[in-house]
């Protein structure tokens, strides 16, 4: 089961390795991302950060999909973790059982230019036009740091500052 679909550009970190990964009972944690599948320093890192009890793997964004339309991945509370919301685009147009799609952290490591969104997100013209596809396959799509914040519906913050 996919409990959730997270865009972070920091992909694994405390905040997923404490809390998330606790509130939402996870097994695994599947790293969606094309350039960190290649780089095995990169990959080791990551890998280090998850806690003990959580099986992590790492694929570039198609051998997630794959891997996600498996029937086995439905036997595990799993989070797939994104850096873009390009990237999670890809992912919800193949899965349709994601129960959670949360957009955390994004865009501080980008040098474009970039409208804030929120406190934790900053979004470019393309990944804004992302976020707005994203919400039409997941209605329900929210930004939501840690999960004892309040979710805000990405739909309200499209809606509220005309992006």
């Amino acid at each position: 089961m996919i409990k959730a679909l997270r865009v972070d550009e920091r992909l694994v970190h405390g905040q997923i390795a404490m809390v998330w990964s606790k509130e939402l009972k996870l097994k695994g944690l599947v790293i969606a991302n094309d350039e960190v599948s290649s780089n095995d320093t990169q990959k080791m890192a990551l890998q280090m950060a998850v806690p003990s009890n959580v099986k992590s793997i790492i694929k570039d964004i198609d051998g997630a999909v794959k891997l996600l339309q498996n029937p086995k991945a439905s036997e595990m509370n799993l989070m797939v973790l994104v850096k873009t919301v390009e990237d999670a685009v890809k992912i919800a147009k193949e899965i349709s059982t994601i129960e959670y799609v949360n957009i955390g952290n994004a865009g501080k490591m980008i040098n474009e230019q970039k409208k804030e969104i929120t406190k934790y997100v900053m979004l470019t013209d393309n990944e804004i036009a992302a976020l707005k596809e994203l919400v039409e396959i997941y209605p329900e799509t929210a930004f939501q740091a840690v999960p004892s914040e309040d979710k805000v519906l990405a739909s309200s913050i499209i809606k509220d500052q005309k992006l």
